[in-house]
């Protein structure tokens, strides 16, 4: 075997063994975060902001209503903004 081919594998290897160990991190999270809307400032929402929006990223207002952010569990509602505070569903802004 040549040099490039075990950098190649030692590569590999590497890159597996670290997602396999933050795999389980982010589902042991999910539980434990919410969607909370109209919180997100413009293109920092965490995914699908409603009609004609496609995903993380893809909001086009400041605290758009349908656009949402994965925050804390029980922190949403106490999240304030400019625009006012989050919201468990998406409002109408």
């Amino acid at each position: 075997m040549d040099t490039r081919t075990l950098a190649r594998i030692s590569g590999l290897a590497l890159a597996a063994g670290l997602f396999a160990q933050a795999v389980p991190a982010v589902a042991q999270d999910a539980g434990a975060r919410e969607k909370c809307y109209g919180i997100a400032k413009a293109g920092q929402n965490d995914c699908a902001a409603g009609p004609g929006t496609s995903c993380a990223g893809s909001s086009t207002r400041d605290y758009q209503g349908n656009a949402w952010k994965l925050v804390p569990k029980g922190t949403c509602t106490t999240t304030r903004t400019p625009a006012g505070t989050g919201s468990l569903t998406p409002i109408d802004r």
